[in-house]
């Protein structure tokens, strides 16, 4: 309000029905949670948790992301944990910042030990899979990996906070490679049903010719079996389904035996999933 003021906004404008309320003392339109309570952080302070991790990017289970998930906050110790509507404050050892999107958030070390106190193993593992990621295609203005996969490892080692316990179980299953979430869980799947490690986002070639056929999800080189998670292309982008399609037909044209895996796979019949990964490897074993 006094930052309105200062401004040249007066007290009807600042009463205005438009503007939204979202902490005492605080006026925004349309802004995010983050960005409305940004005047009111003081030196030191900065997003954490699951709300660093929004800023981040990394897709978060639900009931953790969209702007009416919980706001942490944390402060650096002496200073005590911000109290307000709506924030769940925290009181913090260290005072590394780093900038996301203009807004003060922690470190992708230290974020992997926070949320480790908030989120279930595999979900922890997915946000250590995005952390550590190296995409095919980077963005230049938002170089990747946050970090790599043993500066996370001696971070964790190195850390005695609450939830390092929890992020060093995790750790022993992230790894480089998984493009998203449901990968992530997929891969989970996979591996702890016993079948073995397979190659992540990795680029195919034929055998004869050396032609490319596109890069997927999964592979299991040795078997020609790829596992591809088909998530909402259909539904968020028609040529981006398509282009998906040629993708997996070439692959099959070339030989190799594609298993696709939707959501109903993943959360509802991972037994059923697991059972058609295992016939396609048995099916090569054969072959």
């Amino acid at each position: 309000m006094r930052e309105g003021r200062a401004f040249g906004l007066g007290a009807d404008r600042l009463l205005g029905l438009d503007l939204v309320r979202p902490f005492h003392g605080t006026r925004g339109v349309g802004a995010s949670p983050a960005h409305s309570y940004l005047p009111r952080l003081r030196p030191g302070d900065r997003f954490s948790h699951t709300t660093a991790a929004a800023l981040w990017e990394i897709p978060l289970p639900s009931g953790f992301q969209g702007d009416d998930a919980p706001l942490h906050v944390t402060a650096t110790a002496p200073r005590n944990a911000p109290r307000a509507r709506g924030v769940t404050g925290h009181r913090g050892s260290t005072d590394h910042v780093v900038t996301r999107h203009g807004l003060p958030v922690s470190p992708p070390e230290l974020l992997f030990i926070e949320v480790a106190s908030l989120l279930e193993l595999d979900d922890l593992v997915s946000v250590g899979d995005a952390l550590v990621l190296d995409p095919a295609v980077s963005d230049p203005r938002d170089p990747r990996p946050w970090i790599g996969l043993d500066d996370l490892r001696r971070a964790v080692e190195n850390s005695s906070a609450t939830g390092s316990r929890a992020a060093r179980r995790a750790l022993r299953w992230v790894r480089v490679g998984s493009e998203s979430r449901m990968e992530t869980l997929l891969r989970l799947i996979m591996v702890r049903a016993g079948l073995p490690e397979p190659e992540l986002s990795p680029e195919v070639w034929t055998d004869v010719g050396r032609t490319y056929l596109g890069r997927y999800d999964m592979a299991y080189r040795a078997k020609h079996v790829i596992v591809e998670y088909d998530g909402d292309q259909h539904r968020t982008s028609t040529y981006q389904y398509e282009r998906d399609i040629r993708r997996l037909e070439r692959a099959r044209e070339a030989g190799w035996t594609v298993v696709q895996v939707r959501q109903h796979g993943v959360f509802r019949d991972p037994t059923g999933t697991v059972a058609r990964i295992r016939r396609a490897l048995d099916r090569s074993r054969r072959n």
